[in-house]
């Protein structure tokens, strides 16, 4: 009985009580579905991690196609609006151009205008002078009875015009 006073003799038995009730008990079925069921659920939180993580992907490629076709808009408005503003400037050029040709046009016909209408003043005027000198001569160098009859023969050569 020397077995029975040795401790590691009662470790071994309490230890076959141990493994014994957990057998009676199922324990080990327990700690199996336990197991089990913790195994189907970090299997289930890795199957949503993938699909979580391709879901992502798939998000992540598709802003960034929106984003580069976003980028090609924008160079195409910017593009459009340079050529819209060198249209607009050109055009912008020809219309002063022509609203300067036309002022031009416009200022040499006055100047025309001025030109002709002084001309006719200066030849007016010439004309008023010369009768003004042509009467004064004739009123000193003509007696009355001939300035009556110059008289005369004018209005008679003026009805001969009219008529």
């Amino acid at each position: 009985m020397e077995f029975f006073e040795n401790p590691e003799f009662w470790v071994a038995v309490a230890l076959l009580i141990f493994i014994g009730v957990m057998v009676w008990y199922k324990v080990h079925g327990l700690i199996a579905d336990s197991l089990d069921m913790r195994a189907r659920q970090i299997a289930d939180q890795l199957d949503e991690a993938r699909r979580l993580r391709e879901e992502a992907q798939t998000l992540l490629a598709s802003y960034e196609r929106k984003q580069r076709n976003a980028a090609r808009e924008a160079e195409d408005i910017i593009s459009l609006a340079r050529e819209e503003a060198e249209r607009i400037a050109a055009d912008n050029e020809r219309k002063l151009a022509s609203l300067m040709e036309r002022r031009t046009r416009q200022a040499r016909e006055r100047i025309a205008q001025t030109e002709a209408q002084a001309m006719r003043q200066v030849r007016a005027t010439s004309a008023d002078i010369a009768i003004d000198v042509a009467r004064r001569l004739i009123e000193q160098t003509l007696d009355e009875g001939k300035r009556l009859e110059m008289a005369g023969k004018a209005i008679a050569d003026l009805q001969k015009n009219i008529h």
